[in-house]
């Protein structure tokens, strides 16, 4: 199939709601870390410079290579690019391994992309993808304004667009519902 936009393919999908006119792959695994951490404003954009150790797993390095094992970096070593994340051949880092992020043990002309339930289990957990979540969170509420303002502002980040009315009525309904809930529930809102 063809993604050239013709008269026809607008006038039987002019909202783009079949996906024919968009890349069928998402980024890169290195461009989703990034990606993250640029629309929470954590993203560090110095170039150049040593390598740096963002958050990995505890134990892992023990248990391939023995010694002292992996020690993550403070601060801004945690946020920098990607593209300056220290590697071993025997040992990658699981979240770029999980979306597929090739292993540097061979020269490859096309990364392999797959979608699997790890990459979202990964999205939901990594401690880098909370830490993201959490300071966009706090930059759509530090701007001020109702909730719907709120959530204009984390899609204009993370989408550059508006909610559509249909994604904003689904998005107030739920977080109405969980402050309801969390609100009688001081324990678990903690």
């Amino acid at each position: 199939q063809s993604s050239k936009v013709t008269p026809e393919l607008l006038r039987k999908d002019p909202e783009n709601r079949l996906f024919a006119r968009a890349p069928r792959f998402r980024l890169p695994a290195e461009s989703i870390r990034d990606q993250a951490l640029a629309v929470s404003g954590l993203l560090v954009d110095k170039t150049g410079g040593p390598p740096v150790r963002p958050y990995q797993p505890p134990g892992l390095w023990q248990e391939l290579t023995g010694g002292s094992g992996y020690k993550a970096d403070k601060g801004e070593g945690l946020y920098r690019r990607s593209l300056y994340t220290y590697w071993r051949r025997t040992i990658q880092p699981p979240s770029m391994i999980t979306f597929d992020s090739p292993t540097r043990e061979t020269c490859v002309i096309r990364e392999n992309r797959t979608n699997t339930p790890l990459q979202a289990l990964n999205l939901m957990n990594d401690v880098t993808f909370v830490e993201a979540a959490r300071k966009l969170a706090e930059r759509m509420v530090r701007g001020g304004g109702d909730a719907e303002a709120k959530l204009k502002r984390g899609y204009g980040l993370v989408l550059g667009r508006d909610p559509l009315p249909a994604e904003a009525r689904a998005l107030l309904e739920a977080q109405s519902h969980f402050l309801g809930r969390y609100a009688g529930d001081a324990k678990a809102a903690e």
